[in-house]
């Protein structure tokens, strides 16, 4: 229903002459198409940057995917996240490899068998944070892998 611009008493659609005062109205303007609800400002083809930068975190592969695939590695956003994800899985597989050799240590792999659960444990949830930090649109960064996968996203 379409109102007045003078008075503001609804008139009745298609009308351009108000009942009320006499004057005319505009005419409605034409049907303008709105943008999908889920669409934000700098989405790449239906998938948000929030979203696809969570994905990102889901294994390293889907990093290297928005690295390669065009418009995903134009994003500042999706790249920070890309290499970061990058960074932290091979940090974490460094971490377990040195961990691997000390067990193999006589005195020091006792001591590591009671350090791997609060590892795992610990790995689990800064990956989880990650992946949240990520889905809100923000660009958590982690302490030295942070700056370096900033660095490496403004250098493309």
């Amino acid at each position: 229903m379409a109102f007045c611009n003078q008075c503001g008493v609804p008139i009745a659609d298609g009308a351009t002459i108000c009942a009320a005062c006499a004057a005319r109205t505009q005419a409605p303007p034409p049907y303008q198409q709105v943008p999908a609800q889920g669409a934000t400002q700098g989405s790449t083809q239906g998938m948000s940057d929030n979203v696809a930068g969570m994905i990102a975190y889901i294994t390293i592969i889907p990093a290297i995917i928005f690295l390669i695939v065009d418009p995903y590695n134009r994003n500042r956003f999706i790249r920070f996240h890309a290499w970061q994800c990058i960074f932290f899985n091979l940090a974490w597989w460094a971490l377990w490899f040195v961990l691997r050799v000390i067990v193999h240590v006589p005195f020091f792999g006792w001591l590591t068998l009671l350090i791997w659960p609060l590892v795992g444990l610990g790995g689990f949830i800064a990956w989880l944070i990650l992946v949240l930090k990520a889905y809100q649109g923000q660009m958590f960064k982690l302490p030295v892998i942070g700056d370096m996968a900033e660095k490496q996203a403004n250098a493309m």
